[in-house]
């Protein structure tokens, strides 16, 4: 092989693998719903009116929320089914307060630090949502399983191994957020702050 086709073939397995290696990025999105009130305590009276609803009809003050879609690739290989690649679209949507009306230069201060550390909060659900499909991928890619050649069972397989890994983001979700609202925890202190005089 000659030294031209040598950097060529290196160049192309070189290209393959960054490719192959790179890492995918999660889209993000922020969504806003209006609260009304010129003091702390009106504005926190009216995220309990429009916030966003979560499980059993309970508003909260911001909310994060995800859309996963999945491009995976399964391979018959002899009598086994293998997943060869599987490759995340994944965007993350953190929905947030926003004043409808200008507020006094004292309470956007107050109002400021506040959104900050909702978004802060929302933040680590956002990582959270990511850790959780690196983990997918981690337990996807390579899976195999035997006497599989139509690959169907594999996807039967694939659901078991995924449901654990949210049922444990769940739970991981929950346990954060009763620290955070807790007496004391950085939520709880933001409200406090926001609705102080």
């Amino acid at each position: 092989m000659s030294r031209l086709l040598l950097v060529h073939f290196a160049m192309l397995v070189s290209g393959t693998f960054t490719v192959a290696q790179a890492e995918w990025k999660a889209a993000e999105k922020i969504v806003t719903y209006p609260v009304s009130g010129t003091t702390g305590m009106a504005l926190y009276q009216s995220i309990g009116e429009n916030g966003p609803v979560i499980g059993n009809g309970v508003r909260a003050i911001a909310h994060t929320t995800f859309k996963l879609l999945w491009s995976r690739d399964y391979q018959p290989r002899g009598t086994a089914c293998v997943l060869a690649s599987a490759r995340p679209s994944l965007t993350i949507t953190y929905t947030l307060p926003k004043p409808g009306s200008a507020l006094s230069p004292a309470m956007k201060a107050k109002w400021d630090t506040f959104l900050a550390g909702i978004r802060k909060h929302e933040a680590v659900h956002g990582e959270n949502i990511r850790e959780l499909v690196r983990q997918i991928e981690e337990a996807s890619v390579g899976l195999t399983v035997e006497n599989d050649p139509g690959c169907k069972k594999i996807r039967d397989a694939l659901q078991g191994k995924l449901k654990g890994l949210s049922d444990a983001r769940l739970k991981k979700e929950s346990d954060f957020d009763r620290l955070e609202m807790s007496p004391g925890g950085n939520v709880h202190q933001l409200i406090l702050a926001l609705v102080s005089e």
